[in-house]
């Protein structure tokens, strides 16, 4: 899927470096820098991908996902905002509306060393009808060597969140993720608590952990690739872990039957404990991630 975006025709070329293009019913835009190649949908302020030059991409991408308006995208970096997991109220979206909402591109900036991008959503009629709150939601990403990411909420209003990443691995069996902290609520044994021996996750079969004390900085092992992954949380209360396994991952429509060996999610995340957002301070969340040799 991610060569396919690299390959579609350009309908505006923003910058040199800069591209619109297509993909079925939604809009991306695509970067091509010689530090960094990268791609986002416009809907959600999705990030599809991320290849720092002289790597393999780190994000994973359903070869089955729909690009569809209003479908939410499975896989890359989904804003889930302004709620996480399943809403309150029947009849919601899981992980609330900010992935399915069509996002404007406010600012783009670039240099030697990458690029810099900003997208927009503001509550319209729709997400009123969903959650009764004025907002403005920034997302910010800056793509070069490393990929920073950070969510900003305006308003007045409390809200959960999380920037559900999706990392590419090698073989799921032998991924090793540390930092994430001891205790966790296990959301495949109906929320009953528990605690790593060891400091180390790993992902034997479906696993969805929210972790209640992590550290600030989470690092996924992957032996089959031999790399490191390390994703630096920032204004987060909790990581999450998950993987769907391979039952689930057969059970879902938009993910190949095998396509949980391939990928691991490590989130961060405020799910837990909502934030806080007033007119005189935004709340924020944001990840930075950078690839390293073992």
């Amino acid at each position: 899927m991610i060569d396919k975006i690299f390959a579609l025709p350009v309908t505006e070329q923003i910058t040199p470096v800069l591209s619109r293009r297509q993909l079925d019913e939604l809009e991306l835009i695509v970067v091509n820098h010689p530090k960094v190649n990268a791609s986002i949908a416009l809907q959600g302020a999705h990030l599809l991908s991320w290849k720092p030059a002289g790597e393999e991409e780190v994000l994973w991408l359903s070869n089955n996902t729909p690009f569809k308006t209003g479908v939410a995208l499975r896989g890359g970096v989904p804003v889930c905002w302004p709620w996480f997991g399943p809403a309150a109220q029947k009849g919601l979206p899981s992980h609330g509306f900010a992935r399915n909402q069509a996002w404007t591109l406010k600012a783009h900036d670039e240099n030697a060393d990458g690029v810099v991008l900003t997208f927009e959503l503001q509550s319209n009629d729709e997400t009123r009808r969903l959650w009764p709150h004025e907002f403005t939601l920034y997302a910010r990403f800056k793509l070069g060597q490393t990929c920073e990411i950070e969510l900003e909420a305006h308003g007045e209003f409390e809200a959960t969140s999380a920037l559900h990443s999706y990392f590419h691995v090698g073989d799921i069996a032998g991924v090793k993720v540390s930092g994430l902290g001891d205790r966790y609520i296990d959301k495949v044994k109906d929320g009953e608590e528990g605690a790593l021996s060891d400091g180390v996750q790993t992902f034997p079969d479906r696993t969805d952990r929210v972790y209640l004390n992590p550290e600030a900085c989470s690092v996924i092992q992957d032996a089959a690739l031999k790399r490191n992954i390390n994703v630096i949380h920032s204004h987060h209360c909790n990581v999450v872990g998950w993987n769907p396994g391979p039952a689930l991952s057969v059970s879902m429509g938009d993910m190949p039957d095998d396509g949980y060996k391939t990928f691991v999610c490590v989130e961060t995340a405020c799910a837990t404990r909502p934030q806080k957002a007033t007119e005189e301070k935004p709340a924020r969340l944001a990840q930075t991630i950078r690839v390293a040799k073992p």
